[in-house]
């Protein structure tokens, strides 16, 4: 059985790192390029802003505790947490092991995101008709953490920042398009220190990127 580590396919998320160990420069904005990831530490207390420059790139997101990668940001335990599978504003974001990883701390979109749908991944594209290598989340977020000398334990769900997922009276959900508009933007605060990986969704078959439109780049910075 492959490691949990180890990517299907590579792509530059192995060289976008944005320093050896993912610390940032404060107050410094880095761009995600499309269909890739990269990984950032945050210290306590610290703000991660991540930005739409197009209005319709869905973000995959993680977090993992530092230094132990075994506790995570997990969506299963943030459902009962908020009693919602719609975090806003002022919500905290629970681990596995409960503990408070992050606020949200603004948003300027509408607030539609996604707590359900597990990352698109190698398999996920087969399902899909694919017969070569597609990028995929699960794998950017294996290579942003290998970018900065550190290995993915396991593939958690993640947080799918403006990805539209309608869920109906029966239980049934369908992909939407995005209802975040140009430079939208959202804050995490981190309530101890972490390592979050961001991934410019390279999902190009269903609409969840938008409709007639490639998957674009994503932007961060951290902020004191």
């Amino acid at each position: 059985m492959q490691a949990a580590h180890v990517p299907d396919g590579t792509n530059h998320s192995l060289n976008l790192a944005i320093s050896p160990d993912g610390v940032p420069v404060v107050g410094r904005r880095y761009k995600i390029k499309a269909r890739c990831g990269v990984a950032v530490q945050l210290a306590a207390k610290q703000t991660l802003r991540v930005i739409n420059p197009s209005g319709h790139q869905v973000c995959d997101f993680w977090a993992f505790a530092a230094p132990d990668l075994q506790e995570h940001l997990s969506m299963a335990h943030l459902h009962t947490a908020l009693g919602s599978i719609f975090p806003k504003v002022g919500d905290r974001l629970v681990s596995n092991l409960r503990r408070p990883m992050l606020r949200l701390a603004a948003d300027t979109s509408p607030g539609v995101h996604d707590t359900i749908i597990a990352c698109c991944d190698h398999a996920r594209y087969q399902q899909l008709g694919c017969e070569r290598y597609h990028d995929n989340c699960a794998d950017n977020l294996r290579m942003a953490l290998m970018a900065i000398g550190l290995q993915a334990p396991l593939v958690p769900a993640p947080l799918n920042v403006w990805m539209n997922v309608p869920v109906a009276h029966d239980g049934s959900t369908r992909f939407a398009a995005p209802v975040s508009k140009p430079g939208d933007h959202i804050d995490f605060c981190a309530e101890m220190d972490l390592i979050s990986v961001m991934s410019a969704c390279p999902q190009d078959i269903t609409p969840v990127n938008g409709v007639g439109v490639a998957p674009e780049s994503l932007a961060f910075e951290v902020l004191d």
